[in-house]
């Protein structure tokens, strides 16, 4: 772990007030984490974490689905994710588990904190001794520690913003009730305030000491990310509109207001360490990163590379059934790039969990299913959670028939047309 961090702060960092994009991913960014000199942690949906070196990444392979969150403690690397885990590189040690999806991490220098769907938050310490759970009541999104690592803040599904004591784990006082989901949080403890964004698209700064607000929402919702430059001079907000406003918080207006992505939402935000680039994680594989004085002069993410990302008037509806449920996992090329999912080539005639070189759910792994147009179908008609109880396929359906054969139409079509020289 000694050796990982001392390599960590001498890798080169990608340079500041340009204009980069970090690609190798094989899903959605869902989280960005910048370490004290500039190197860059991405955390994705293909179930992997990359590590930058430059433009190069280095990559740490362990969870068993979405990556959503990246932090760094002295060096360290940690990630946690949609498989209740959370871990700690390059080992890949699970530190700690909960039952529920973690969507958010903090680290002090004691303890690791996270924020879990399953209505608690996990408090690890890191020198390994006994963890404790704090119970949250509901479903928990996002933590943040005091510098002191002695409080934490959380906040979650049922719009309370909370203050804990960690050494005894009782809730101090709630700061606010906002009546909608908080997804993200981020505390300005030099400046007494504490920032942040709902569901409902509200942004909100308070003052810590008098509970006074400042309210920066553009009506735009939800809000998925927020970050805080290392001066304390800029506050970014994420949306699912794909909007990245930039709050001026020594004049307290908003700065920037860029329309990131051509399509789909703004999930992870991180300033580099001068605070001259903010790095941006969306739908598309690639974490872009643009210079904050010239946002609106760069390019935009969902550049349309991938063909999910084409327009729907562009396809047939098998295509469309195909890249609205299938393709942010699954590729339909023989190498199958780095995806949550593995590849669909060849699909027809496979044995359910056999395709080398992919993790697959004890589930899986022992099926009897072989992949026909028979057992497509009833995957999609019942829904994976139904068809194959067990499995990491995300719960979802398409209820109607026609869809249904649509998609395996343009599936047969589409992998037949790779099998051909």
């Amino acid at each position: 772990m000694r050796a990982l961090a001392l390599v960590l702060l001498l890798w080169p960092a990608c340079a500041a007030a340009e204009f980069f994009t970090l690609k190798g991913h094989g899903g959605p960014i869902m989280g960005i984490a910048v370490g004290p000199d500039g190197q860059i942690a991405t955390a994705s949906f293909d179930n992997s974490v990359g590590l930058w070196t430059g433009r190069a990444p280095h990559w740490f392979e362990g969870h068993e689905a979405a990556v959503n969150t990246v932090a760094f403690q002295g060096g360290v690397l940690y990630s946690a994710g949609d498989d209740f885990t959370l871990r700690r590189w390059p080992e890949g040690t699970v530190l700690g588990r909960h039952k529920g999806k973690i969507t958010g991490l903090a680290l002090s220098d004691t303890h690791a904190a996270t924020a879990s769907w399953d209505g608690t938050i996990g408090l690890w310490p890191l020198d390994g001794a006994a963890p404790r759970s704090l119970d949250a009541g509901s479903g928990v999104n996002a933590v943040v520690f005091s510098p002191d690592g002695a409080q934490l803040y959380s906040a979650g599904m049922d719009g309370v913003l909370r203050l804990w004591d960690v050494a005894s784990g009782s809730e101090l006082r709630q700061i606010t009730r906002h009546g909608f989901g908080i997804n993200e949080i981020v505390l300005n403890a030099p400046d007494g305030w504490l920032a942040y964004g709902a569901v409902d698209g509200v942004t909100r700064v308070i003052d810590l000491a008098t509970g006074a607000e400042r309210d920066f929402t553009l009506d735009r919702r939800p809000v998925l990310a927020l970050a805080l430059s290392p001066d304390r001079s800029q506050l970014a907000v994420g949306d699912g509109e794909g909007y990245i406003m930039v709050i001026d918080t020594d004049s307290w207006r908003i700065a920037r207001d860029f329309r990131a992505t051509l399509r789909g939402p703004v999930w992870a935000l991180a300033f580099s360490p001068d605070g001259a680039n903010i790095h941006a994680g969306g739908i598309d594989d690639t974490m872009y990163s643009w210079p904050v004085a010239s946002l609106s002069e760069h390019g935009k993410m969902a550049s349309g590379e991938r063909s999910f990302l084409k327009s729907p008037e562009d396809m047939d509806n098998g295509e469309r059934q195909f890249a609205r449920k299938c393709s942010i996992c699954h590729a339909l090329t023989a190498d199958g790039g780095r995806r949550a999912g593995p590849t669909l080539y060849q699909i027809f005639g496979r044995r359910a969990g056999t395709l080398p070189g992919y993790l697959y759910s004890d589930t899986l792994a022992g099926s009897e299913i072989v992949w026909t147009e028979d057992s497509i179908n009833s995957l999609f008609d019942l829904g994976p959670d139904h068809y194959i109880p067990g499995s990491k396929m995300p719960m979802q359906r398409i209820t109607g028939a026609q869809d249904r054969a649509d998609l395996i139409a343009y599936l047969r079509r589409a992998t037949l047309a790779k099998e051909q020289p």
